[in-house]
């Protein structure tokens, strides 16, 4: 593979699907998570020294994934890896599924903007790749959440 072609191994995002939003971020921030101040209504995030800790929904994350409400019932957690260009979201999932990786979602446009797609690992885990125009990967390969303006 040249360089060209490699997409640099990481986790951006670990998003958990939870029952109850506010719940969940009450619980996490009373055990000393900042949230960060992209969080809203749907979604709480929470910066871990670059690595992006995500609480959202878990009926949303489900339909989220595969595109359709209850199609993944029981989702509960994606991985998330985030990319430098629109581009490289179908290059990874062509990776993932020439692998023995299983397509969940095409590419298409998320509420928050950018590019995302799913899939299934051989043993079912969940990952989203995408392409997020709020965020900067660096050089080590940490998320950078651009200014909120």
């Amino acid at each position: 593979m040249t360089s060209e072609t490699t997409i640099p191994a990481g986790i951006s995002f670990i998003t958990l699907g939870v029952s109850d939003l506010e719940r969940s971020r009450r619980f996490y921030e009373s055990i000393g998570f900042v949230a960060h101040p992209r969080s809203n209504q749907n979604v709480a995030f929470f910066d871990l020294s670059g690595l992006i800790f995500a609480l959202f929904p878990r009926d949303a994350l489900a339909a989220d994934a595969a595109g359709t409400p209850g199609e993944l019932d029981g989702i509960v957690s994606s991985l998330s890896r985030n990319v430098g260009t629109e581009k490289d979201v179908m290059r990874l999932l062509e990776l993932a599924r020439d692998a023995g990786g299983r397509i969940l979602r095409t590419p298409s446009a998320p509420p928050w903007g950018g590019v995302r797609g799913y899939f299934a690992d051989p043993d079912g885990f969940t990952w989203e790749v995408a392409w997020n125009p709020h965020v900067d990967i660096h050089s080590d390969g940490r998320v950078r959440w651009n200014p909120i303006t």
